[in-house]
Formats: C-alpha cells, structure tokens, sequence
C-alpha cells in the first residue's frame, strides 16, 4: 500500500508530470533552492549551508537555523531562476520538504512553499525528507530496478528501506539511539577535529590503521536495527586510556567498526529481500569508505548499487523536486492546507 492512502498531505488527482518544478529544502542546517527539468534534469541547484554558523556550537542549534533560513530563501529562489533562465510564471509546481525536521525550519519552507503554489495557483507537493533521500537514487539511475534496499544513513537518521515501488516502503531497521552521522559529530567533537564530524573523521582516517583498536561492532548479529551510542561512548573513553594510540588510528577504527555494522547489516536484508538493487543515501552517503564497501557488495552479489554525486548526498532540493516529480506522475498532490510535520515518518 501506497504510504500516502489516507495521509492528510495528500489528496488523489489525475497523474500529471510537471516539466519545472521548483524544489525548497530547508529542514534542518541548509537552505536549498532548486529546479528540476522533466524530472531529471537539473537546471539549478543552490545550497546555503550554515555550518559556519553552527561550527562553535558542535552542533545545530534550531533558533540560529530558522533565522538563516528566513534570510536566504527568498534570495536562493530569485538566484534559482536567473540561472535556469525561468520566472515564476514557468513553474509547473513547487515541491517542499514537509518533514521531517527541526520545527521552525520546517514550518518556514512550508509556508513559503504554499504562499508560491497559492499566487502562482500551480501545483503544492510536500515530500517527505527521508523519502527525498530515497528518489536522489533515482537521479543517478532512473531505471532502477526494483524491489531496492536502501541504507538511508545521516545526522539524525540510520535505517534501512526496502523499495517495492516507488510509495511502497518497508522499514526493515533504525537507529535505536545515535544514529551513524551524529555519532560521527560527537566522536569528532572528543576529538577536537569539530563540526560536521563526518569529513574530519574520514581525512585523518586516512592517515591512520583501521585495525589499531578493536573497536565492538554493536548489534551486528542482531536484526536490522542500529545502536551506535555504545560505540561512541567505547570511543570516548578509549581517548583516557594509557593505550590511547594517534588520533588518526582512533578515527581509522572506529570509521571501520561503524562501515562494518552498516555494511553487514543492509547487505544482509538485500540477500533476506533477494533485492535487484541496493542504494545508499543520506549525509554519510559521502564516506568513501562506506561507499567502497557497498559497491564491492553489490557486485559480488550480482545487484545494481547505486550512490548519489557527493554534492547530492547531503540535503539538498533536487531531490525533492525529484521525489515531487515522481508522486506527480502517480497522480498524488498536496493541499494548501499542507501541514509541516517535524515528526513525520516515512511509512
């Protein structure tokens, strides 16, 4: 069953397929403006990233966000369509991350996103965000086949999807506590390497051994879900320990203990889903390490893996224009009583 049947955000209309769709991101730490042409290709990708903003914090801080966000949307949406050579009356319809998200952050695309549809009187889209990190596969691999297994990994998110068709998911497993992302950023953080912890991590890992400390892979044999706040805290109080070691064999080993849990695990569900494909998305999507491991899997299981360009690996609005695309085209729109939902689940 499709995971929009009797979803508020939607309602059931004729299939339609837009040929500019003006996509808004803006759920968490980026402000992003895009617009897609037939669904594939991309006329304009803009990204305002705050992590300047957060790097003194360690983290996102919510209320710097929501006022970057009000700054630059407006600005990213004229900039948007000077570099696509469109003005609004072009738009087709406007697709928005309705969830999920930080509250304010996402309430401010949203009512933006409804304030375009409503004067423009086009076509209103709300895309859920993981689902959005979903369709960025599709961008890379438009005929995909199906069923798929994604592993959707990132700051806030670790899970592992299986893909019918597009709108028919089954979460197979999730983060129990810290997903793999946020334990990266509070690794990085001990570590003094600071915000995002993922690219930090993957350089000096570089430079060190992965088999230096015999890190605990945590729930490998168990299931589909993940715990990684175990593994955090080993790694904070190995930093106090006499056998201490580099800082770059400390970010090499606990890099391979997180890639072997994830790699383990949702290799595992495509032989239990005896699934044709297997993706990866979401923020973590960019190690390379991780990136290596999957494709080598994939091969030697005989399956089509597939991996978004790094710049679309971390959130960004093509992919919610491409996830709005492909709902349009099933014939499922939003009202404009389109709610923002910073809880909102995929399924």
């Amino acid at each position: 069953m499709s995971c929009r049947e009797n979803n508020g955000n939607y309602i059931k209309c004729e299939p339609f397929a837009p040929e500019y769709i003006l996509g808004l991101e803006s759920s968490c730490d980026e402000t992003s403006v895009a617009i897609l042409r037939g669904g594939q290709e991309i006329l304009a990708n803009l990204v305002s990233s705050q992590i300047p903003l957060h790097a003194k914090y360690g983290g996102v801080v919510p209320e710097v966000a929501c006022r970057a966000h009000m700054e630059v949307i407006n600005p990213l949406i004229e900039e948007a369509l000077e570099q696509s050579g469109l003005k609004l009356s072009d738009l087709n319809a406007v697709a928005v991350t309705c969830g999920p998200g930080l509250v304010g952050a996402v309430l401010l695309g949203v009512a933006c996103a409804k304030t375009l549809a409503g004067c423009l009187d086009i076509p209103l889209i709300g895309v859920n965000h993981m689902e959005g990190h979903l369709f960025s596969a599709l961008l890379e691999t438009p005929d995909l086949p199906m069923p798929m297994v994604c592993l959707l990994v990132s700051g806030g998110h670790t899970m592992i999807i299986k893909a019918d068709n597009p709108g028919e998911y089954t979460v197979l497993g999730s983060t129990r506590d810290d997903a793999a992302g946020e334990a990266f950023d509070k690794v990085s953080k001990a570590l003094g390497l600071g915000y995002p912890g993922g690219p930090k991590i993957q350089a000096l890992a570089e430079k060190g051994s992965r088999e230096a400390i015999k890190f605990a892979r945590p729930m490998l044999n168990e299931g589909f879900d993940f715990s990684f706040s175990g593994l955090k805290t080993a790694v904070l109080l190995h930093l106090n320990s006499p056998e201490r070691g580099s800082d770059a064999d400390i970010c090499a080993s606990f890099q391979e203990a997180v890639v072997d849990v994830l790699s383990t695990k949702v290799l595992r569900a495509v032989r239990r889903c005896q699934a044709k494909s297997l993706a990866l998305a979401g923020g973590v999507a960019a190690n390379k390490a991780l990136r290596e491991r999957l494709a080598d899997g994939a091969k030697r299981l005989g399956i089509t893996f597939t991996c978004p360009q790094l710049e679309l690996c971390t959130d960004n609005a093509v992919m919610i224009a491409k996830a709005a695309w492909e709902l349009a085209r099933e014939g499922w729109r939003s009202p404009l009583s389109l709610d923002a939902k910073p809880n909102l689940e995929l399924v």
